[in-house]
């Protein structure tokens, strides 16, 4: 099976070894993964922040940029959702929302891939630590995708998995929200931590990279002896949590 990988900013810019992850993932799954070079932002901070005419830009590009692919994977529920809010953004051209109904039809979020389309809920993979899982809002809300990467999560040996208070709730992070309503982002992310604590968690695991940041960026502010891991590093782990 091809897959064309679509990274995202976040992960190209702050972790790339979650890219890393996703396609070694996917290929030891007997996937042929390419990555087109041309890709570039979804156009997400654009239309959130109300500026679609330069998102149609950005979906133009991105929609021929993917056309060639059987399918699109990314480790991100947010950006995935993104690319399917094309169709939508593009209804008043015809020929271009064809274009991007055909792209969103064959695009998926990683663990969503995993379990829906290769049928699998198991990839032989190993973490001995206590964990908990944050449940990112545009997987959530717009992908409405709550089932797979707990299925694969329960999968992975050695793993256990406390369930996190109040999980539905948003990290504050939002893209641009973060930057324009700081002051309450803060609040959010501070009540997202304390839930987290109250897990007793070694281990935050998340499917955004930009929830990871938000969180990751206040537990090490605030001291939090707790690591905090992308679902593609969890199913590629092969060994032990290493404390320290």
């Amino acid at each position: 099976m091809k897959v064309s990988l679509f990274v995202t900013c976040l992960a190209d810019v702050f972790y790339p070894g979650v890219g890393k992850d996703t396609v070694e993932v996917l290929e030891r799954l007997g996937c042929e993964v390419d990555f087109p070079e041309k890709q570039t932002c979804c156009g997400q901070p654009a239309f959130n922040s109300g500026y679609h005419i330069d998102t149609i830009k950005v979906a133009k590009h991105m929609i021929t940029t993917f056309e060639h692919a059987d399918y699109v994977v990314t480790p991100s529920g947010s950006c995935a959702a993104m690319l399917k809010e094309y169709p939508e953004l593009l209804k008043e051209e015809r020929d271009w929302e064809k274009r991007a109904e055909q792209l969103a039809n064959k695009t998926f979020e990683f663990t969503q891939f995993l379990v829906h389309v290769l049928k699998i809920e198991k990839v032989d993979a190993e973490l001995n630590a206590n964990a908990t899982y944050h449940t990112s809002c545009h997987m959530t809300r717009l992908l409405r995708e709550t089932e797979a990467p707990l299925k694969l999560l329960n999968g992975v040996k050695g793993l256990n998995l406390e369930e996190l208070p109040n999980r539905e709730a948003c990290c504050g992070f939002g893209g641009t929200f973060a930057v324009k309503m700081s002051s309450i982002s803060e609040q959010m992310v501070n009540e997202k931590v304390m839930h987290i604590e109250d897990t007793k968690a070694e281990v935050l695991i998340g499917a955004d990279c930009g929830c990871l940041m938000n969180i990751g960026g206040r537990l090490e502010r605030s001291g939090k002896q707790v690591k905090v891991m992308h679902i593609a590093q969890v199913l590629n782990s092969q060994e032990s949590l290493t404390k320290g």
